[in-house]
């Protein structure tokens, strides 16, 4: 299964060049996982995620260029790894009404963190639970 977040395009997302700047991607990216962890993930539990999380490393393949459109990408976000105290997501950034492939395929490491004490943590078990709904190793490698 995977999580689908629909992401508007703002003009001020592109750049001199008249298609997305690569660093909005990211922004993306973060707009879909925090819907994630946020919204679906305490719907299933209102603990889950409660302590923040951090971000350990991004990776982004550019695909096609995206350029401003009226209409929402979607951000299609996955569960590509899960590791006691990380768990990698995948994403693929499409346009639902195109049948052309993806404009990025991107993965991030993320580390749940417990920020009173300071210090990442382990996943709860019903954190890795929930997590486990969303594996696909597909893309991986």
């Amino acid at each position: 299964m995977r999580h689908s977040y629909r992401c508007p395009l703002r003009w001020s997302d592109m750049d001199a060049l008249g298609h997305v700047n690569n660093a909005v991607y990211l922004r993306y990216l973060e707009e879909a996982r925090i819907d994630f962890l946020t919204r679906a993930a305490r719907e299933a539990d209102p603990g889950a995620f409660a302590g923040d999380t951090v971000v350990a490393r991004h990776e982004i393949d550019y695909l096609r260029q995206l350029v401003h459109q009226a209409d929402p990408v979607t951000v299609e976000l996955w569960v590509e790894k899960l590791a006691a105290a990380s768990v990698t997501f995948g994403y693929e950034i499409k346009d639902p009404e195109s049948a052309e492939g993806p404009f990025v395929r991107a993965r991030t490491i993320v580390v749940p963190y417990n920020v009173r004490e300071g210090y990442p943590r382990r996943l709860s078990a019903a954190e890795r639970s929930f997590l486990e709904g969303y594996f696909d190793d597909s893309h991986s490698g």
